[in-house]
């Protein structure tokens, strides 16, 4: 039975209140001639319920489009300032000054990559990396911005010397002294986290007479053990993780915690390309997403859950390469889904993947569907969005924001309380989606106000838990 408890104090539930809850964001990539102009991008995220964005620059148009949006964002420094970075302290003052104070904190600038897969880049900037996060650290200090936003670098899997078994995780041996230690030595002193590129796509094209396209995709596998730690590995992504952690380990940096800052499979390619699908873009990034809502760690660390920009918000029509590269994207530039893969746990229960969206009419037709809690939700084509429980999350997490939500919150519960309309079903899971979403109505739909800690999520249907109807608005 569901207790609704109203403790005297309980600290704001957001991401951040729950330790133990993932994070999920986006990459923002723009690298095309015709995506929507920012401001247009800005009401997409909010409308999907995303409220954390990463770009790879600091285009003064994009930021400018996310003040006030209550979106974090990730900034970068191009690889090809880095010399500058490195060798001259004026130059990232006054980049600090130019690209990150002159626009936080209106917009929230929580973190700044300084290069991107510096040890890929074939200009081979790697000398400079390291001075350079140090010098835009002093900047921050400088403009008293260094508590407000960490400053690190996306490493792609490329710079690990081995990564299978993921026990046996470990760094190019010629990276280890000149660039990793310091660098992570850099990342405990400041409290920042390693930021690691983590694609299963590009391992599984490339092996996939060897590697199941089920454990790619998180679906239903045998497993793979791992001899070396006595794990049991369901999905490529832990592995490949896992193995990252092991390498963090093996130079004496375990307490560093790694952000997953791009990670996400193509949903076209080439004909000579393995793997790129609508489909299998649906169910990779779906599954990966419920893993993230879920609080779920990976096997080496269960405890610490996962935190993940997936990649990427839009196809991208002028990457170069094969046409997977232009082909990541969650949306079309029109704004239409690629694929119906929600931003929420509330279309799929077995982990499999979903079918491409309809590409040819805005307006979806009328269908219903099984919700993990019993109740149904039918599919509308209204613009209205409501906000539910997760019913994956532990009871203490969803009896914990319940609390919340029915007391400082300012929720109605009324109708959940026993003998009310909406008591029944008497399940928690149903009863913190009343009052999630009567909080979320309250506070008039803003963005953000539907996460309560990454146990709630919005829909675009209305929910039914029995006979129960839940409000609009207020």
């Amino acid at each position: 039975m569901a207790t609704l408890a109203f403790p005297c104090l309980f600290f704001l539930l957001t991401t951040l209140a729950f330790a133990d809850t993932g994070l999920l964001g986006i990459n923002y990539g723009r690298v095309a001639n015709n995506l929507p102009p920012p401001d247009k991008v800005v009401q997409l995220l909010k409308s999907t319920g995303i409220n954390r964005v990463k770009i790879y620059d600091t285009d003064s148009t994009v930021l400018t489009a996310l003040a006030n949006s209550n979106i974090s964002v990730m900034v970068c420094l191009p690889n090809e300032v880095l010399s500058n970075a490195a060798s001259d302290q004026s130059f990232t003052d006054n980049w600090v000054k130019t690209n990150i104070s002159k626009y936080y904190p209106n917009t929230k600038i929580e973190s700044i990559a300084v290069g991107n897969e510096v040890f890929a880049d074939p200009s081979n900037r790697t000398e400079f990396l390291v001075p350079a996060m140090k010098n835009v650290y002093n900047s921050l200090v400088k403009y008293k911005l260094d508590s407000a936003i960490k400053v690190s670098t996306p490493v792609a899997l490329g710079a690990l010397q081995n990564s299978y078994p993921s026990s046996a995780g470990s760094f190019k041996t010629e990276l280890i002294e000149p660039v990793m230690k310091p660098m992570l030595d850099f990342l405990r002193r400041t409290q920042s986290y390693f930021m690691a590129n983590v694609y299963p796509f590009f391992a599984y094209a490339a092996n996939s007479d060897t590697i199941s396209l089920d454990y790619a995709l998180f679906k239903d596998n045998p497993g793979s053990p791992d001899s070396g730690n006595g794990l049991k590995y369901t999905n490529l992504f832990d592995a490949q993780l896992d193995a990252v952690y092991a390498a963090i380990k093996a130079i004496g940096y375990n307490d560093v915690k790694i952000v997953v800052t791009e990670t996400g499979w193509p949903s076209a390619g080439d004909q000579n390309e393995i793997g790129p699908s609508p489909e299998n873009a649906a169910a990779y990034n779906g599954n990966l997403m419920r893993r993230v809502l879920a609080g779920t760690g990976t096997p080496a660390r269960p405890k610490e859950p996962l935190n993940v920009y997936l990649f990427a918000l839009f196809n991208e029509n002028q990457k170069t390469g094969p046409t997977s590269e232009k082909n990541y994207g969650l949306f079309y530039p029109n704004e239409q889904k690629v694929y119906d893969m929600p931003f929420t746990q509330t279309q799929s229960t077995g982990g499999n993947s979903t079918s491409p969206a309809d590409r040819s009419n805005d307006r979806a037709p009328e269908t219903t569907v099984s919700h993990s809690g019993g109740g149904d939700v039918t599919t509308t084509s209204l613009g209205q969005t409501w906000c539910v429980a997760n019913g994956r999350a532990t009871e203490k997490k969803l009896q914990a924001a319940l609390d919340f939500a029915c007391g400082e919150g300012g929720a109605d519960c009324r109708p959940i309380q026993q003998g009310a309309t909406c008591y029944d079903p008497n399940t928690l899971e149903a009863h913190a989606s009343y009052a999630f979403n009567s909080y979320y109505q309250k506070q008039s739909r803003r963005p953000g106000t539907c996460d309560f800690g990454g146990v709630a999520f919005l829909v675009t249907q209305p929910p039914k838990y029995g006979k129960c109807e839940f409000p609009t608005g207020y």
